[in-house]
């Protein structure tokens, strides 16, 4: 099959599932919005269930391509991690295959895919897998982290913060946005090498100063 023709299905068959599911979306009706016959589906896929796959896929390599935009080495890579979740949580918001993927719905619809599923998610962490790999490189990041499962840990708090803050609020992009990132900046703190050794007060004066000084007056 041409890769114009494939590209087209899958693209009819995203817009097809996200409105229906995946129960409830017809191969016929996949077929009309992509102007083929119903038997050009199934040179594209072999069965629904393997659309459906190759759909999720798509949207997933389409995600990491937009978020690798973002990965500048020249950039510190703390703050590269809290652009790339911000920029993650906002395509959940626009993509609702994504958005069943990471949430595990879609395990659920088709429990003896799990194995292949397991791997699209895992694809989903490759770009903070990236950026944490270019932060232990430029010395920003402890050289004993474990990529994997802290990519891992990031993606669970992204989708936490979607969850229970998906409240239908005035500014709720707004609201979620703020949440994520004050939760990154947390977790930058333990990722750095070394984190700073005086914290700043509001008034920007240095915390140990402010102590020792109360500390001398009582003597």
């Amino acid at each position: 099959m041409q890769q114009d023709k494939k590209e087209c299905i899958l693209r009819a068959a995203a817009k097809v599932f996200s409105r229906f599911g995946f129960k409830k979306a017809s191969v016929e009706e996949i077929a009309r919005d992509a102007g083929v016959a119903k038997g050009t589906i199934y040179l594209a896929a072999e069965t629904k269930e393997d659309l459906f796959y190759q759909t999720l896929l798509r949207e997933v390599r389409a995600w990491q391509a937009e978020v690798s935009r973002l990965v500048d080495p020249r950039v510190p890579a703390d703050q590269l991690l809290e652009q790339a979740a911000v920029m993650g949580m906002q395509y959940v918001e626009e993509r609702p295959l994504v958005k069943e993927l990471l949430f595990g719905n879609v395990h659920l619809v088709l429990p003896d895919w799990t194995d292949r599923l397991d791997e699209l998610r895992k694809l989903g962490r490759a770009h903070t897998r990236e950026v944490l790999e270019l932060g232990v490189s430029q010395g920003r990041f402890r050289p004993d982290l474990d990529v994997d499962e802290v990519a891992t840990l990031l993606q669970d708090l992204v989708i936490a913060t979607y969850v229970f803050h998906n409240r239908p609020v005035p500014d709720r992009a707004e609201r979620l946005t703020r949440r994520l990132q004050a939760a990154m900046s947390l977790i930058r703190t333990g990722l750095l090498v070394q984190a700073p050794a005086h914290v700043a007060s509001s008034d920007g004066s240095k915390g140990e100063g402010k102590r020792a000084k109360r500390h001398d007056a009582r003597e």
